[in-house]
């Protein structure tokens, strides 16, 4: 029958002890009561299998759990059902230490030495989250391309080796943007690992440099028609389409970074002072003007659509358990709208730009430009002076008048 919920199965079996622990810890973090009944569902049908098979809650490595995701496909013939609620029992048990972690028990070195690689960019570093990120995914490329034992592969690691995983990875590469982070990415682990004395040599001067000039290229802006379809593209009638209705207009508003926006909190809207606090590169924070049409979205979705929780992050998951957006969930939301506005999928990026254009176009100094867009460098600013037809036509030279015919050359 339609809409009828799961049927209700009793845990028995290594996990029956915490099924009341889970159904709590599912309620407190906001799971809808039919999520919790899948989860309890889920939780009655793993411990059943591991009943079966003889298996201890201490041995559900992730090979373990895959074997039993393979006798559900089985019995299922469907990937979501199979899965469907597990990711919520784990979740708990693991937070409860009843099962191993993610990276416990499965004997893999490249995982070890990865989080490892984790606590010394956040540790010792101070990256940013989104940069920690970006590092990891770059270093597991690089690590998984190396034999196993790890270690001794690592041992054998020469400069070549370094430049051919480079100039392989780089003919992959989508943009120069995107090349330019793999060699910075791999430079960083070079030195973890030289530090940490898994390499003899730091091998840093063996990545080799990415050829591409500043300034060089130009900004792309979008125009008014595209920006007014990209907004329009989020259901404002859903709670995840007032969410991301309300990221895109404070993109396209205020010229923020994809990663400034998830970084904003509630205390950082200053409705009184009619301000918004924005956490730029650097740490740097500064107060910008709130314009009534931003905050008349951000009010929509506070009061409409945003869910009551204990996160004090302003864009939050559109379901449970409630956390920050990242600036990868900003970059989808982007993509969603061009893709429901007929546009090839953009960077959130494409909406800093067409800020920065139309304002020189009503005649802005780009000194102002800059202060907007909260450049540390003025010279991060001169590269839209490119996109200043009004200003750039007057230092163009007249173009020579043709010679009168029969006049001496």
């Amino acid at each position: 029958m339609a809409g009828r919920g799961p049927v209700p199965m009793p845990v028995t079996g290594p996990l029956a002890s915490h099924e009341t622990a889970l159904r709590t810890e599912l309620a407190a973090m906001g799971y809808a009561s039919k999520s919790v009944a899948d989860a309890v569902l889920m939780m009655a049908r793993l411990s059943r299998w591991m009943e079966s098979q003889q298996v201890e809650a201490s041995e559900l490595s992730p090979d373990v759990l895959e074997e039993f995701l393979r006798a559900r496909r089985a019995a299922t013939r469907v990937e979501g059902v199979a899965r469907r609620g597990l990711g919520s029992v784990l979740r708990v048990l693991r937070g409860r230490h009843v099962v191993p972690g993610a990276g416990e028990g499965q004997g893999s070195s490249v995982e070890t030495l990865l989080a490892a690689y984790r606590d010394y960019l956040v540790g010792e570093r101070s990256l940013a989250a989104e940069s920690v990120r970006c590092y990891l995914v770059q270093g597991r490329k690089f690590l998984d391309e190396l034999d196993e034992p790890l270690e001794e592969s690592l041992g054998r690691l020469d400069a070549a080796m370094v430049t051919a995983f480079v100039m392989r990875q780089a003919r992959l590469s989508t943009s120069v943007w995107s090349a330019k982070t793999l060699v910075t990415a791999t430079r960083s682990l070079l030195r973890f690992l030289h530090v940490q004395g898994m390499i003899g040599a730091p091998l840093v001067g063996a990545v080799p440099a990415v050829a591409g000039w500043r300034l060089s290229g130009l900004p792309r802006g979008l125009d008014a028609v595209q920006v007014e379809g990209v907004l329009a593209g989020p259901d404002t009638s859903t709670a995840a389409g007032l969410r991301d209705h309300a990221v895109l207009t404070v993109l396209a508003r205020l010229g923020l970074r994809g990663a400034e926006a998830a970084a904003l909190g509630l205390a950082d809207v200053d409705w009184h002072a009619g301000e918004i606090i924005v956490r730029g590169k650097g740490s740097c924070v500064e107060r910008i003007p709130l314009p009534i049409e931003v905050g008349q979205v951000l009010a929509a979705y506070l009061t409409g659509g945003r869910p009551v929780c204990d996160c004090p992050a302003l864009f939050v998951t559109a379901r449970a358990p409630y956390h920050a957006l990242s600036g990868t969930s900003v970059r989808a939301i982007m993509g969603r709208a061009c893709r429901r506005a007929g546009l090839p999928r953009l960077g959130a990026h494409r909406l800093r730009h067409t800020v920065a254009t139309d304002l020189l176009r009503a005649g802005a100094p780009l000194t102002e430009v800059g202060q907007l867009l909260r450049h540390r460098s003025q010279l991060s600013t001169t590269v839209y002076a490119k996109v200043d037809h009004a200003a750039l036509r007057s230092l163009a030279r007249a173009w020579p008048l043709a010679a009168p015919s029969g006049s001496a050359s």
